[in-house]
């Protein structure tokens, strides 16, 4: 089995992705964004380094004799680089770091997987290491669907791939045929905060739960770097705002932590159903 090294931001996935890759018998080496990585990630052989610091990062990769590479994990925010030291080996390929920054997500993602490419390895995606995270079509959770579910997914996917034409986010909230919030910069989990306070100030209402929250991605989306996920946190967040439930997009979402994420949908009663072609491809 050929090493693997994986880029890892913020979240779990790059540990599922990692823990997958070790139990194949995988010769496994990863390497932290330092502040942001699951500490988690300490487990297995790693680096952790500084934003600027791509040159280190590339030396590591090249010691470590890999050819496949995952990039994996949530960036929080864009760096500022107006406050970063970068190192020696970063100026080679700093003016093309540049010119994705001043693009939108998928531009910088696209871009990256350019660039390690043209170095001569290969972006692998985490959901082909971990394939078991992929959502697969049917009902995950629950023992079945409000009425209204099926019209409310299939506006709030319509919605959601509006959006994700124009790089602008994966998720949308529909309920009663209403729309009532697209994802922005902020993510998908403060969007549904964002859906619970508008109910609680009375800006939107409805009577028990009602609505879904459906996540797809977007439709020139590469998802070896960006593949959409939903977790725990998401379905507690969903029945927080009064949501009856998650739509994904079958073979294109990823759940993580999805014992917990499944114990926490049949806690509060909220149904998880993936659909094929979602999106409308």
């Amino acid at each position: 089995m050929e090493p693997l090294t994986i880029l890892a931001a913020a979240g779990s996935l790059p540990v599922h992705v990692a823990a997958a890759a070790a139990a194949a018998g995988r010769p496994v080496f990863v390497i932290g964004l330092e502040g942001t990585a699951d500490e988690r990630l300490r487990s297995f052989p790693h680096e952790m380094v500084k934003w600027g610091q791509l040159g280190r990062a590339l030396d590591l990769i090249a010691a470590h004799k890999t050819r496949d590479i995952v990039v994996a994990g949530l960036l929080d925010a864009r760096p500022d680089f107006r406050g970063i030291r970068v190192d020696f080996g970063a100026f080679a390929v700093l003016p093309r770091i540049l010119a994705l920054l001043a693009g939108g997500d998928d531009t910088v993602l696209s871009g990256l997987v350019r660039l390690l490419e043209d170095l001569g390895y290969r972006v692998v995606g985490a959901h082909e290491i971990a394939p078991d995270l992929v959502a697969e079509p049917g009902l995950v959770v629950g023992l079945r669907l409000p009425a209204t579910a099926l019209a409310d997914a299939k506006l709030a996917f319509g919605a959601a791939r509006a959006i994700g034409l124009l790089d602008a986010g994966q998720a949308a909230i529909v309920v009663d045929t209403r729309v009532v919030a697209l994802e922005g910069a902020e993510g998908t989990d403060a969007m549904v905060a964002r859906v619970a306070e508008l109910r609680r100030s009375g800006r939107v209402r409805w009577l028990g739960r009602r609505g879904v929250l459906a996540k797809c991605a977007k439709p020139q989306q590469d998802v070896r770097m960006d593949m959409p996920v939903i977790g725990a946190v998401t379905v507690r967040n969903v029945a927080d705002a009064g949501l009856a439930g998650i739509v994904v997009e079958a073979g294109r979402v990823m759940i993580v932590e999805r014992v917990e994420t499944i114990a926490a949908a049949e806690q509060t009663g909220t149904f998880i159903l993936a659909e094929s072609g979602a999106a409308g491809r």
